[in-house]
This record gives C-alpha cells, structure tokens and sequence, in this order.
C-alpha cells in the first residue's frame, strides 16, 4: 500500500484538518486505483514548525529534521553480572557481550565519516580499552576527534535515580568523566545526560546534572498518564529546574524520548530483532524501498505531532544492540540515502548533543517537581525496588560509609606508591550504583557479584585506612607497626577483634569536620570491664546481655555474650580518638562502669507504663500492648502520641482486573489492607536502663523484633528493627512495612528527601502537573527516601524519621507515616529471568534483615538543623578500628605530644589556631561551620579534590540557611594549600570555562576565590568543588 499525505491547517484554533489521499495498489483483476478520501481531526497545540509533504511541494526550512542517533543500552550487570555481560558469557541467560559490540562499532564508523554511534556506560569502555592496542586506540580516538564517536552521560554507569544518594551519583559520574578526561582530553566532554533506562526520575538528579555541566538530560520512562498528557500537548520538552534553592542555576533542558529508547516500530536491524531489512536490488526478489520509506515517513511524522519543533530524534539501537554494527548500519545508510531521495523530510546521522544546538532557543515550560513513582500502566507501579533487596541497600550505604573514609586517610596519610587504594571500592561502588544493581531489581547470582566486588573493594580500605593510621599514630623512630583490624558484623554484636582479647585499643575516626559524638557498642567475653580515654581517664560504661534476638540473627559468627557500650565524646574534625579496654574474666576494680538494669515485663492491664527518656526525649509504652504510645520532646514541651508498628501486605500474583503482579520492581498488593504482624497487636517487651543508654526491646512475633534506644545527648530515638525471616504461605509473598500513626492532621501532605538533599512535597491521591487516577490506592503512592521523610501540621509540630538505606515511604492515611522495610515474593512473573524476590540469606531459610530508624519529634521551624546535621552524621559515621593491647593506644598519645611540640614550631600563629594537645590528632586546624559539610576530600591525579556542601535548602533555617563563608586558607592542618582552582560538581571543567560552555538553560554563577585567604562562600544547597595543589608540612614525616 502506497500513502501519500499533505497535511493543511484549516483554521487558527488548536485544530488541523489532515487529508489523507491513499492509493491502494491491487492485484490484477481487481479494482485499481481505488481513491479514498477521509477527514481526520487531530487536537494539536499551534506551533509545529515543520510540514511532513508530497512530493509536488517541498520548502527546505520547513521540512522536518530527523536525527538519527544509533546507540546501545548496556546494563552494567542484570541478568547476568557486569564481567559476563562484558565477555558475553553465560549467554543461556541472554545473548549479549559487550566487548564485540565496541569490536564491531568502530570499523563500522571508520567506514562511513556520515556514520555516528554515542557511548554511555564507561565501566564497559575502560573494560575494552585498556584491552585494545595503541594503534586501536589511536583509531579510536581519532573516531572521537572527529565526532563521530560521542561520549554520552559518561558516568561508570547509568545510575539509578530512585534508591541513589547523591554522594555516591556524584562519585561515580566523576570516576567516569575522569577517564574520559585522562584519556581522550576535555574536549571529549559529554554534553548530555541520558537516562534513558531508570524507572522514574528525580529533581535532585537534574539539578546534579545541570551543576556538571550538561545541557540537556533525555530519558524515556515516565508515568503513562504523564506521557498521554505530554504527547497530546507538545510538552515532551521542558526545562527542569531541580533545585528551589539554586533556581536558574539548577535549570536543564530535558527530553523525553518517544519511541520508549527503542527504534521506530519496523525498523531494528540488529541481530536481536526480526524487522525486514532493506532490500533494493532491482535484480532480485522483494524489493521493499518504496515501503520502506513511506512506513518510516508514517512514523516519523506522527512522532514529530508531539514535539515542537522540525526536529526529532530517532534512537536506533536497544539493549546490548550493535553486537553486528556493520548490520545496522549498511540499512540505516540505504534508509537515509533513499528517504531524502523522496525529499518529504531530512534524515541525517546525529548524535544527543547536535539535537540539543538544533533546538536551543524554544519556548519550554518550567518543570519544579520529579517523575516519580513511575507507571506503565493502571495497575503497574515501579514502588517495589524502593526497598527490594533491603540488606544489599544497607551494605552499599556502609561501603559508601568506608569509601568516604578510606579517601579521606589516603590524602592525610599521604600514602606514596601504596600498594594498596582507594581505586578498587570506587569502582565497586560506582557499579552499584547502577539502576540494576542497588535498587535490586537484578537476579540472585548477580546481587553476590556486586556484593562481593564491594567486599574485595573493602578490603583494599581497610589496607589503605590501617597504613594511613599506622602513619599518623606511629611514635618517632619506631619501627613497629600496629596491626589494625576492623568489624563488620557490629550490628549483631559480632567482633573478633574484641570477644576474645583481654585487653585491646578502639580508634575512632570522624569523617565528618565538626565535632561529634558517637556512641561504641562492641561484644566482649565478660562483663568486668575497664575503658579510658585521654590521659588514662576513665569512661563510663554499660555491659549489656547479647540478646536472644541477635544470638539467634549472628548464628556461629560469634558468641561472645556481652556488649560493651559508652560514649565516645567530642572526636575532633577529621580526627582521631583512640580508648583502651581491658576485659578480665573475674570481677575486680571495674571503674567508671554503670549497671544496667534489664527486667522483662508482663503486660498486666492495670500496671504502669514504661518509660525511658534522656534530657531531650522521653518515650512511653503502652503496659497494656507493649507498643509505643507517646513521645515527648522535653526540651521544646511538645508530646505527641504516636503509635508504631509493624504491618506486612499480601503480595498480588495478579488477577481479573490486571495480570500484573508483585515483583522485584513492582509493589502491587492483592488489596489495600495490611495485616499486623503481631497475632494479637501485642509486643512482649524488656527494660534495659543505665546512665549510659536506656532500651525497650519489642518482640512483635516470632520473624520481627525491635530496640527502642535513648542515649545521653542525643535528641532522637533509635529504632533498630530485626525483620526475617519472613514466614510465607504457599504462592503468597509479604511486604512489610513499618508505622508511625500519630494525630497530626497532614491533609494527605507528607515530605520525602530527593537523593538525600532537598526535601519534595508529596500529595496523597495527587501529581502536581496531571490527573492522577487513583487506580492502585496504596503503591501508587509511594515514593523513594534515601535519607529522611516527615509529616507536620498547622501547629507546627514535626515528626522526622531518618533511615539507614533506601526505603519505599508513603502516608495512606492522615497523621501515618510508613515504610517498607523487607519484601519477599514467591510468585514467578518472569520479569527477572523467572526468578521471583526470594533472597535465601545465610541458611537459605529466609534473609534477616537489620536496620534503624532515628526518630525526632520537634517544632518544624526548628527540625532542619536536627534532621541535616544528624543526617550527616549517620551518613558519615566514624569509623573504628581494634588492635590488640595497650600499644598503639600509648603511641598515639606519645605521638601527639610530639606532632604538637612541631607544629608549634613550624607553623605561623593563626595556621594552626584552636589545636589543642589533649584534643586527638585532627586533619583541621578548626571546624567547620555546622551548615558546611565536607563533601569529598581525594587524591585527584597529583593534586587533591575538595567538594564543600552548603546542607540546608534555602527557608529551612533562620541562620543555616543563609549563606556562608569558610577560609581555606589555613584549614588543613599537615598541608598548606598553594594554589586553588574551582572546577564544576563532577570536576571535569575548570570553572572559568563553564561559563562559554553553558548558553542554555542554566544559568552561570561565578562565586569568586579570594587570592589572598582562598575564601569561598556557599549559598543554599551549593556545593562548590575545588582542585587544590598543597605542600606538606614537616610534622607529616612522622
């Protein structure tokens, strides 16, 4: 069938009339030359500047552009792990190998200078190129030059945007950009971000991408009532403005791409597909061209209804496509070369970055909310993987923990030609970051490669961190190094540094550059115990039980049947504080010890309710139930009652209204109701109280337990949950969630935090740009939280909970706050390769899984400068480290009275103010501001990386809020800053450079150093980023 059509707008309204003139070609015999004529009316916005003609009328400037942009997805592990996805092995799981895909692109660009081809995930690249010969790699290079080789997001991988804090995207983007920096020089630079695979979009994510430098973002998934919106209205097109707080400034043109990332319907010439390729020899059978190029016409102009301009583009290529790149583009050269013959439109190769220049200048609406959750259809909400996998989630959060730390003690331990580094958990981190890979949506095997790439990268830490403190705590002269050795199993008492040893020394490291408190729970063998501190003073301490819970949770991990638990107080910025233990089997002078009193409570109807509480908090439980009653925050009079517990939904494995089901990306439940863990409502509890922490331990059933904890000083309650294994029926999977009710009237408002930065106003029941059809009354209204989330009301109360890893969070209901914490599914759907959510954790029986919650009750005009502050703390948690005896405990001491005796002789006054000899050794010669937060401190080739973070939003705060000054100059205590030179957020541009780079869209702030005293000054939400060039001081030697 042949289709002819002009289009001719009939009037200035909104409506077009289109002809259609079709010719239907029948076989001999039959009638010929049928001529049908049709009216269609199509309800469009005025403003395409484009016209799809026939033949008989052409005017250049109106012809419609068509960009063609071949390219490849390549997940960085899925279905099969990041080095089979690479090699192509495994290939029973799915046939793709990426290493042929690039073997295969780049003769095939060499071939043809028209040809062009984008590259995205440089944790396969770097893979490929340190393989290739340096004549491949000069040819390769030479395809970049040219631009027929783009560089396209360049971060390690495509990370997620839901279960991603921004630490980490900020991390792995760098690690990427950086080697295409090192190996191919700036002009390389991506220009565009393209997320064309993550289920669901965040604001944060846009404003990260504008403040590095992109000029525009595209991406394919958003929710299909959204894209109906959209495309109906010409707005898949916008300029997104990610941040309040940085405005212009966090402003990017975004696309949304049409065809999903895929090619037009009939038109994959990959090996992977079956669509006809074209064939136009006239000599032989099938010639299809004519076909051909009136269906692609079809496509193209009904695609470009939907945009605003006479341009589109066309993404040709899917997952793992290009393995045969000669295929794809020998038909793509006929498909150009013979649709421009016909003249209706242009068709030409391009890459993301040409559409961007063809396109600046139009008129876009401002977007300032995200795109999630995400749904592709009625019943089918991308909510699951905000929690699926929750102990993967926990262990990527922890070694993003150790990552920060580790970079950190390689620059101040000035570690030259370690045969350990940093290098191998950045890139283990940077591949977790991957939107299969955190947000769980991987199978089984490939959740323990990412797991163990993290581990191995740990371990080279903790190599690099025990040579760095071995460096700074080593006494003069001394040849013996002390032995470190770290713990990873705390959280259910499980240390060998501790349980066995007599006597033994903790190190605590403080990341974060202001002053912290922490609290030290470690197992021990008995419970007569010494602790001291500085100049042997002693500390008071606790000894706790292990409980049964977390006897039965470690298994054969340990047995040591005591906790040891004080206050490890005032740890200096990026510094050092080091506590002796001696532990003996018999009871003797125990000083500075605290009993703790424990009894286990039988709830009785007419008994007294239990309470623990410390000089900010006091919390009551119900002596009827067990649970929470009520929280009172007495330092601002405010009580609230709150009632918290645990609830699990019924997994849908599908039904008459929508095959959908429950899986590791979906949250689906079979109704809205949820059902109590508890078989009666009830918690059976246990006091512990001392001057050290006071607790109620929850026993809801038999798979879900709960500590409620108060410390000395501390303004929030921790609720540290143990969840699992959960008990299953046959066919049907458990999500369960934990709840906070409380009477606040919220007015379905609650408030979720974007990758761990700005909090985002969420709506029950609503989208602030479209209809929202409340089809799944439950997931769809769900959101991610990385960090915190809050509910509040008129009266100004506020009640904040902090997480420990991402969580799915949602308010069904008015004063509720819920979370889920663990899911397990038996229901094969097939999306992950027929495996269903069933981790089988350590016995195979069922993951435990172990988190906390740090709950805050406060005025919400004064809750910001808890939840930021805090937040940064348990984001960057100090580190400990054991080492056996008294000895590196009595050398650091030693040690620091003789860095001190040198820095004060070689160091001008004011270079080293406010150190003091008691304090503990400090990489800060003061600290911070409490609204600055130390972001990233690295070695960045031959000089070092510095990231300052203004962490409050612009309004949080009356003080915090405002904008802030720090002097750099004189900050760092073992090194002297020489030079500084402001890069941009992924340190890939020099910051003076930025300026001619960026000419739509964001806008440029230029912040400006002082030469003198390298002052900088940070504005709301601003993170600022340096490349410094430093001398080290003589008391480093030590």
């Amino acid at each position: 069938m042949e289709i002819k059509f002009t289009t001719t707008k009939t009037s200035w309204s909104d409506k077009f009339d289109i002809i259609m003139i079709v010719y239907i070609n029948s076989a001999p015999g039959l009638l010929n030359g049928i001529l049908l004529i049709f009216l269609a009316s199509i309800s469009l916005i005025p403003g395409n500047a484009f016209v799809c003609h026939s033949e008989a009328s052409r005017n250049a400037n109106e012809v419609l552009q068509i960009h063609i942009v071949p390219h490849t997805h390549d997940d960085v592990g899925w279905l099969k792990t990041v080095d089979q996805y690479y090699y192509g092995a495994n290939n029973s799981i799915q046939r793709a190998g990426v290493q042929y895909i690039l073997d295969s692109v780049i003769p095939a660009l060499e071939a043809n200078p028209m040809r062009r081809f984008i590259y995205v995930e440089m944790a396969f690249f770097k893979r490929w190129w340190v393989e290739q010969s340096p004549t491949m790699q000069a040819r390769v290079k030479a395809l970049v030059e040219r631009g027929q080789l783009e560089f396209v997001n360049g971060g390690w991988c495509m990370n997620d945007e839901g279960t991603t804090h921004y630490n980490a995207i900020i991390d792995q983007m760098t690690l990427g950009l950086q080697f295409i920096n090192e190996n191919f020089g700036s002009k390389a630079r991506p220009r565009v971000a393209w997320h064309i695979d993550t289920f669901g979009h965040s604001a944060e994510q846009a404003s990260l991408f504008a403040q590095m430098s992109f000029e525009g973002f595209f991406f394919a998934r958003i929710h299909y009532a959204d894209m109906e919106k959209r495309t109906r209205e010409q707005r898949m097109e916008l300029m997104w403005r990610g941040s309040k707080s940085l405005g212009k400034s966090s402003e990017i043109f975004t696309g949304v791409l049409y065809h999903h990332y895929s090619p037009p319907t009939g038109f994959c010439f990959d090996i992977l597909c079956d669509d006809p390729p074209i064939q136009d020899d006239s000599r032989l059978f099938d010639k299809n061209v004519k076909e051909r190029v009136e269906l692609f016409i079809n496509e193209t102009c009904e695609h470009a209804l939907h945009y605003k301009s006479r341009h589109i583009m066309l993404t040709m290529g899917d997952d793992f496509n290009y393995q045969n790149a000669e295929m794809w583009f020998k038909n793509l050269d006929k498909l150009i070369n013979y649709v421009n013959k016909d003249g209706r439109v242009n068709v030409f190769y391009s890459t993301p970055s040409n559409y961007v220049d063809a396109v600046k200048g139009i008129e876009l609406a401002i977007k300032t909310d995200d795109f999630f959750p995400y749904a592709d259809c009625p019943h089918c909400y991308w909510t699951g993987y905000f929690t699926s996998r929750p102990a993967l989630k926990g262990y990527v959060r922890r070694n993003n923990n150790l990552l920060q730390v580790c970079k950190q003690l390689e620059v101040l331990g000035n570690l030259e030609d370690s045969e350990h580094s940093s290098q191998t958990l950045r890139d283990a981190m940077a591949v977790a970051q991957h939107h299969d890979a955190v947000t769980g949506t991987e199978k089984q095997h490939v959740a323990y490669d990412y797991a163990k790439r993290l581990a191995m990268g740990a371990e080279q830490c903790k190599m690099v961190i025990s040579s760095a403190l071995t460096k700074i705590t080593r006494r003069e002269n001394s040849e013996a190094d002390i032995q470190y050795t770290f713990c990873d199993y705390l959280n259910i008492s499980v240390c060998r540094g501790t349980e066995t040893r007599k006597s033994f020394t903790i190190t605590v490291y403080n990341p974060v550059a202001r002053i912290v408190d922490t609290i030290i729970r470690v197992p021990v063998f008995s419970k007569h115990v010494q602790v001291f501190g500085v100049d042997s003073k002693p500390v008071r301490f606790a000894i706790q039980p292990v409980t049964e819970v977390t006897r039965f949770v470690r298994g054969t991990l340990g047995d040591a049947p005591y906790v040891l638990v004080f206050p490890a107080v005032s740890v200096p910025p990026l510094g050092l504080a080091m506590y002796q233990v001696n532990v003996t089997p018999k009871a003797g002078k125990s000083i500075g010890n605290t009993r703790s009193s424990s009894k286990k409570r039988e709830l009785k109807a007419n008994s007294v309710d239990y309470i623990i509480e410390n000089k900010h908090l006091r919390l009551t439980f119900s002596n009827k139930n067990g649970r929470l009653v009520e929280i009172e925050n007495l330092e601002s009079q405010i009580k609230q009652s709150v009632d918290q517990q645990f609830f699990w939904y019924n997994s849908s494995v599908g039904n008459n209204v929508s095959d959908q089901a429950s899986n590791a990306y979906n949250f689906r439940p079979n109704s809205s109701t949820h059902f109590n863990v508890s078989v009666d409502n009830r918690a059976k509890i246990t006091v512990f109280k001392s001057n050290v922490v006071q607790e109620i331990h929850q026993v809801f059933s038999p798979w879900v337990s709960q500590v409620v904890r108060l410390y000395p000083n501390k303004p929030f309650a921790e609720f540290e949950y143990t969840i699992g294994p959960i008990k299953m029926s046959p066919e049907l999977g458990k999500e369960v969630i934990s709840r906070f009710d409380t009477s606040l009237n919220t007015n379905g408002v609650f408030y979720t935090d974007a990758n761990g930065r700005e909090m985002q106003r969420r709506k029950r029941d609503y989208r602030p740009t479209w209809s929202y059809e409340d089809k799944e009354p439950v997931a769809g209204n769900y959101y991610p939280v990385n960090s915190r989330a809050y509910i509040k009301d008129d009266t100004g109360i506020q009640l904040t909970v902090m997480t420990d890893r991402s969580v799915g969070s949602s308010s069904i209901k008015d004063g509720s706050l819920k979370f889920m914490v663990h899911r397990r599914l038996l229901y094969n759907d097939g999306t992950v390769d027929g495996e269903p959510l069933n981790e089988p954790g350590r016995d195979g029986h069922g993951l435990i899984v172990r988190g906390r919650f740090l709950v805050l009750l406060e005025a919400s005009k004064n809750s910001a400068r808890l939840h930021r502050l805090i937040g940064e703390e348990e984001f960057m948690r100090p580190l400990l480290s054991f080492s056996e005896g008294a000895g590196s405990w009595a050398q650091y001491h030693y040690h620091l009275k003789q860095r001190y005796q040198i820095l004060q002789g070689h160091t001008s006054e004011g270079d080293y103010h406010g150190y003091q000899e008691e304090s503990g050794y400090q990489a800060l010669t003061r600290p911070l501001p409490a609204n600055v937060h130390l972001l990233t401190l690295e070695k960045h080739g031959k000089v070092l990386l510095l990231r300052l973070e203004h962490q409050f939003a612009v309004g949080e705060d009356d003080e915090l809020s405002k904008p802030v000054s720090v002097q750099l100059k004189g900050l760092f205590s073992d090194f002297t800053i020489l030079s500084v030179t402001e890069l941009n957020l992924s340190a890939n541009l020099v910051k003076t450079e930025l300026k001619n780079a960026v000419d739509w869209g964001g806008a440029f702030r230029e912040n400006r150093i002082s030469n003198d005293s390298f002052d900088v000054t940070l504005n709301a939400m601003e993170i600022r980023t340096f490349k410094i060039d430093v001398e080290w001081k003589q008391s480093h030697r030590y």
